[in-house]
């Protein structure tokens, strides 16, 4: 199959849609499919033979400089006017003007894919596709971002903040009438699966779970850990991911026992996290990780004594499979689908209540102290990665599925 895969921006080791993008195609080429990316900045890191398209926004958020003001030179068309329309008036612009300028470059192509595979963009401008392109759309949605929005506007108070705050996930009103129109709907859990059926009012009858899975280069160390060390693998400023929760309770821990708190992140100078960093008394145990290099990742993940998930929701949580896949004791919250991914029974992974500071502390005092448990525990991780995730396995199933969708799309047209 001829297989266009879009994503409006495309991290490689922040946020699960980046990931996804990277593993699925390297494995859906390795099994004889041609893949070519469409996407917009960040660009992606792709493996040797799938191709890039770079579809450019105006990168209104790139760092160092998030929410800048455009050259006049830049613009260059009405969708660029749009986005930075949208961005002044507190909005998020990207999946919007995304949706419409890859459709525009798509038909362009037209009758060089079999079929289009759309990584949670989920923009107006997608519905066109089948129409002006001639081939079926097939849609990702790791998560509804109603989560997102539901958390953030319970953590603030500022009444002028949780207005900018709603017009920002605006999109959320065309995400959700795009999935309700979406021919067939991969999702990574059967937690998503309910979400996204209730908040977007999504059909589960056309929805299909594919677990995600994790690349053969996460594996145990072959060095000793670092006695003490805690690390997480997350947006440190996202309310979402409960960092807040895991400085409280670190800095409990810092109290009593020489401990350090690896946050592979990069925090927003000045913002939330390094606020609470401050007040906590903490800089000179946590350390923030950036910029690393896969190897770099593996190595890091390697050396933790403990690692910590503490997210108020996730649709599935990588980090915490690839942890797994390193022998890495994890202490998780029980939010979302992050109990499907490390097992009800406890086995691998110490599971607590999202939010709670004194039960994380507890959790982590026991496993520190517990070298035998932490032992036990990692390999338990790592034989259920083993187990059950698998990108080679996630890519043909995800073949089938679309080619479930191409003589679905063959047999409607062949009707009319």
């Amino acid at each position: 199959m001829r297989i266009a895969l879009l994503s409006y921006r495309s991290k490689t080791h922040v946020g699960g849609q980046g990931v996804y993008l990277r593993h699925l195609s390297r494995e859906l080429t390795a099994l004889g499919h041609t893949v070519e990316v469409f996407s917009g900045q960040p660009y992606p890191e792709l493996d040797e033979g799938v191709a890039l398209t770079k579809v450019p926004s105006l990168d209104l958020y790139r760092e160092p400089d998030p929410f800048r003001i455009p050259k006049p030179r830049e613009f260059r068309d009405r969708y660029d006017l749009q986005e930075f329309a949208i961005m002044c008036l507190a909005g998020f612009p990207e999946p919007r003007t995304f949706a419409r300028r890859v459709t525009r470059v798509l038909e362009e192509r037209k009758g060089d894919f079999d079929i289009v595979h759309d990584n949670q963009v989920l923009g107006h401008g997608l519905l066109e596709i089948e129409e002006r392109v001639g081939v079926p759309m097939i849609t990702t949605i790791h998560h509804p971002i109603t989560f997102d929005r539901r958390i953030d506007l319970a953590q603030t108070k500022n009444p002028w903040r949780k207005l900018t705050l709603r017009r920002w996930y605006g999109f959320l009103r065309m995400q959700a009438a795009v999935a309700r129109q979406a021919r067939w709907i991969l999702t990574p859990s059967e937690t998503s699966k309910r979400d996204i059926a209730k908040d977007f009012g999504v059909d589960p009858a056309k929805m299909q779970v594919i677990l995600l899975g994790v690349d053969g280069k996460f594996v145990p160390p072959t060095k000793p850990r670092v006695p003490g060390r805690i690390m997480a693998m997350a947006s440190a400023d996202a309310p979402m991911k409960g960092i807040s929760t895991l400085l409280e309770a670190f800095a409990k821990l810092r109290t009593e026992r020489d401990v350090e708190l690896v946050l592979v992140t990069r925090p927003a100078p000045g913002g939330r996290t390094e606020r609470l960093i401050d007040k906590l008394g903490i800089g000179d145990s946590v350390r923030f990780a950036s910029g690393l290099t896969d190897e770099e990742l593996v190595d890091l993940m390697g050396s933790a004594e403990v690692a910590c998930v503490p997210s108020l929701y996730e649709g599935f949580s990588l980090p915490t499979a690839e942890l797994m896949a390193c022998a890495t004791p994890l202490v998780v919250s029980r939010a979302g689908a992050i109990p499907e991914v490390v097992g009800a029974d406890g086995e691998c992974a110490d599971l607590v209540t999202p939010g709670d500071v004194g039960e994380l502390f507890t959790a982590l005092e026991r496993m520190l102290d517990d070298p035998e448990r932490r032992a036990r525990m990692g390999a338990a991780g790592r034989a259920r990665v083993e187990e059950h995730f698998s990108w080679r396995a996630v890519a043909e199933k995800v073949a089938e599925a679309y080619q479930h969708v191409i003589d679905d799309f063959t047999s409607e047209k062949e009707s009319h």
